[in-house]
């Protein structure tokens, strides 16, 4: 009976997680990696109660709470990596579970011993904690809650490959029909709600800590298009500089600006330009990943902090945007009307600094400008054109010229 008890604990609990994640998704409005964590813990639930109820002899018994407990395991590794900016390699996840699986299946045709099983399913997690621990370690968030995110994958990792074996040093054969009574059975219950209360510990704390965040930054944020206003993108990428020079990292900056955003104003009003610039940045939030930063420096003014990416994936990813936006219907403009924006990229120099290359964005913007708009200029590429040929005290008379008519 005590077992039986021992056995409900990590299920209820896990339930309990999953509620816990889920009203801060909703309360908070975080994003979809929160809902993430609730998936995860939901499905961790049901393996547990599988493992629990299902007859411990039955040849699915196993099958089922592997791919259940698997794909509990790469959702929550999945919501991880995205929250620290990272993508989860899913289809070495598939692969680790597929070959876990066929050698469950191969040991379950020839023997009736739970031991080795236990072994090859765990080693399976393990191996799949590791990736995502790997994956984690490539991020570029360090903070301490973050290091406590890794940290508590990492234990993940180890217990899977080690505590089986350990555990049946003891125990050395286990038959099936039996396993509900062994000491394997009593201690992976004590261990796994452990696990499961620390791992959902520093998660829930993680998640707060963004809260936290969000409520801070959204008075840091441009109310027009929810993106980062001018003071704190300027005050992100004074951060994000150093640092990117610290690990060797490439930083691209693309500064766009909507084409003939005045007469815009003019001809169908300030109400029809905001929603303009609310479109634009709408498109902006949706296309970069959540590692770069992107903010509205102005009025019509736009720049985005591409982070480890060189030129040209960052002139790419300008020119992505711009044909998504020169294709934008706009609902305060004739139906025939498409708008089209310039786009200026440049990539950080050794102990350059922010002012210095957005000044060479903001001339290759300008180029952009100049030579006819709704195109994206590299400024790592000297184009033998007219703009690009003349002096720098030039342009910048030109370019004040420009701005005061």
């Amino acid at each position: 009976m005590q077992t039986q008890i021992l056995g409900l604990l990590p299920p209820l609990m896990a339930l309990f997680f999953a509620a816990t994640f889920t009203a801060l998704w909703r309360a908070g409005r975080l994003k979809r990696h929160v809902l993430g964590f609730a998936i995860a813990y939901v499905l961790s639930a049901i393996g547990f109660l599988i493992t629990h109820f299902l007859p411990a002899d039955a040849l699915y018994t196993f099958h089922t709470t592997q791919l259940f407990y698997a794909t509990a395991s790469a959702v929550i590794l999945a919501a991880a990596c995205e929250r620290a900016g990272q993508r989860l390699h899913l289809g070495s996840m598939t692969f680790v579970y597929l070959l876990t699986a066929a050698v469950l299946a191969i040991t379950i045709s020839v023997s009736n011993d739970v031991a080795p099983r236990l072994i090859i399913v765990n080693m399976g997690y393990g191996v799949m904690f590791a990736m995502g621990v790997t994956t984690l370690l490539t991020a570029r968030r360090r903070e301490l809650i973050d290091l406590a995110v890794i940290a508590v994958m990492a234990f993940q990792a180890a217990d899977f490959l080690i505590r089986p074996t350990l555990t049946l040093l003891f125990e050395r054969s286990i038959p099936a029909e039996i396993y509900r009574d062994s000491i394997y059975y009593s201690v992976i219950g004590l261990v796994l709600g452990i696990k499961g209360v620390t791992t959902a510990l520093v998660l829930i704390g993680a998640t707060i800590a963004e809260w936290t965040t969000a409520l801070r930054e959204s008075s840091e944020q441009d109310l027009l298009t929810g993106l980062h206003n001018r003071g704190s993108f300027e005050q992100t990428m004074r951060k994000l500089l150093p640092r990117a020079q610290m690990e060797r990292r490439a930083l691209s900056l693309v500064v766009a600006d909507i084409d003939h955003f005045k007469q815009v104003n003019d001809i169908w009003g300030h109400q029809a330009g905001d929603q303009a610039i609310a479109a634009f940045g709408e498109l902006v939030g949706k296309m970069v990943r959540g590692c770069d930063t992107s903010g509205r420096i102005g009025g019509e003014e736009f720049c985005i902090a591409v982070w480890n990416c060189e030129t040209g994936p960052a002139v790419r990813l300008a020119e992505r945007i711009r044909q998504a936006f020169a294709s934008l219907e706009h609902s305060g403009l004739n139906d025939d009307i498409r708008l089209t924006a310039s786009f200026g990229v440049a990539t950080a120099r050794d102990g350059e600094t922010y002012e210095q290359l957005f000044a060479r964005a903001d001339e290759a913007l300008y180029r952009a400008k100049t030579n006819g708009r709704d195109r994206v200029v590299n400024a790592e590429e000297r184009r033998l054109d007219p703009a690009s040929a003349r002096p720098q005290s030039e342009l910048i008379e030109l370019k004040r010229a420009a701005a005061e008519r």
